[in-house]
């Protein structure tokens, strides 16, 4: 490959892939859209029809995942947004309109899934559904988003790691990403007479263990002893694979002051109180204080005849 690449290249060396022109929006006629919304809106479609699956396939009226889809879809964008821009507040605070500008990327999976799990236990309690029931569904969903809203940042040139000469290195041109996401240790290994930089692709690499991770789950989901097991196996699985990519990751969100990575924490919590939430309930469904899956299949959820406002 020549040591100078072209704006839109993308290559991974190793494995010999030379991409040429890779695009970051979709042209129709005169009007562009951003390969990253595109793949976002598409993630967000196909998980909701994930958990709608799943619903169905353990005896739920999977109209109750499309009941609270609008919702699920406000709370995720917004809940993604404000997480990310609490932490680049320096930047946003000067340039209030970019709070606004989604094109360019700047969703914090995290905020969104707080703000969703939020509105879905205030829904269960106003509908008197189990929470932990509706999760189980809407973890796989969630997941199979994730994997598909990786690939956003693939066009978007972001979220990728420090320098390595690994088999999976990935190399982008210098001009094509954003100043801030370059470290030291990566400008230290560009080239003489070289335009790019060479890198560690989390974006792969986390969208590869939330795939084995959503397989996993698929295999356990006949498994399920009580409400909750999926839930909780998605967070300790999921927080466990964030947690070591968020620490080779440069585009970190850290705590004011210190360069302590958020997400690596809240990474590292969830998987504490997963793991706690397992044991606990697991001892009290062996004693009998909570039912079990099976009970629960023999008696599905009814579709309720009054549904949660959609907006439409």
């Amino acid at each position: 490959m020549q040591e100078i690449m072209d704006v839109k290249d993308i290559a991974f060396p190793h494995l010999g892939l030379y991409l040429r022109n890779v695009p970051q929006t979709l042209m129709i006629g005169n009007f562009s859209i951003a390969l990253y919304g595109i793949l976002v809106a598409s993630a967000m479609l196909l998980g909701l029809a994930m958990a709608a699956h799943i619903a169905k396939k353990t005896g739920w009226d999977p109209d109750i995942i499309w009941d609270i889809s609008i919702w699920i879809i406000v709370f995720a964008i917004v809940g993604a947004r404000i997480y990310y821009v609490i932490f680049f507040w320096d930047y946003y605070s000067q340039n209030l309109l970019q709070i606004f500008n989604l094109r360019g990327g700047g969703l914090a999976i995290y905020g969104g899934v707080i703000a969703c799990v939020t509105m879905i236990i205030i829904y269960c309690r106003v509908k008197k559904v189990d929470p932990l029931r509706l999760l189980d569904c809407c973890v796989f969903g969630l997941v199979l988003g994730q994997i598909i809203g990786r690939w956003g940042n693939f066009f978007n040139r972001e979220v990728f790691g420090e320098y390595t000469d690994s088999l999976l290195a990935m190399r982008l041109p210098v001009e094509a990403v954003r100043a801030r996401d370059i470290s030291e240790s990566i400008a230290a290994h560009i080239a003489e007479g070289t335009n790019y930089i060479q890198v560690h692709p989390t974006f792969l690499y986390e969208g590869l263990w939330n795939t084995a991770l959503l397989l996993i789950m698929l295999f356990l989901l006949k498994y399920r002893r009580f409400n909750g097991e999926m839930t909780f196996l998605y967070f300790f699985g999921y927080g466990l694979g964030r947690a070591w990519i968020e620490f080779i990751r440069t585009d970190q969100l850290y705590f004011e002051g210190t360069k302590i990575p958020v997400s690596m924490v809240l990474s590292i919590v969830l998987m504490a109180a997963s793991a706690i939430l397992e044991i606990v309930c697991f001892r009290m469904w062996k004693a009998g204080k909570i039912p079990g899956i099976s009970a629960q299949d023999a008696a599905p959820v009814e579709k309720t005849e009054e549904k949660v406002d959609s907006g439409t």
